[in-house]
């Protein structure tokens, strides 16, 4: 118990270190145009990431499903929420840029 508690300090320390050292001078970023684009590119990368998970529980299902329907079906079902959250990440960029088009920034 004692070492994955000094583990965890030691992983959390080095997060602070990291996010400390990378942050640099103290910069405001409240300009609209930044802030949209931070906020694209972390909408992209969780709609990539949860994509990536669908595809890997659908071809985990469709590998075991030993020939069962419903566990095919399952996995079809995850192949095609994957493909929807991928389409979702690549159009995101679209939107936010149609939606600054609009704000007028």
């Amino acid at each position: 118990m004692a070492a994955s508690g000094v583990l965890l300090t030691g992983v959390t320390t080095g997060l602070l270190i990291l996010l400390v050292a990378g942050a640099g001078p103290a910069a405001a970023v409240n300009d609209l145009p930044t802030i949209v684009g931070n906020i694209r590119n972390w909408i992209m990368g969780l709609l990539a990431a949860l994509a990536t998970l669908f595809l890997t529980i659908g071809g985990v299902r469709y590998l075991m499903a030993g020939g069962d329907p419903s566990e095919v079906e399952r996995a079809k079902a995850a192949f095609r929420s994957a493909a929807i959250g991928y389409v979702l990440a690549v159009i995101a960029p679209v939107v936010l840029t149609v939606l600054k088009s609009i704000i007028g920034s």
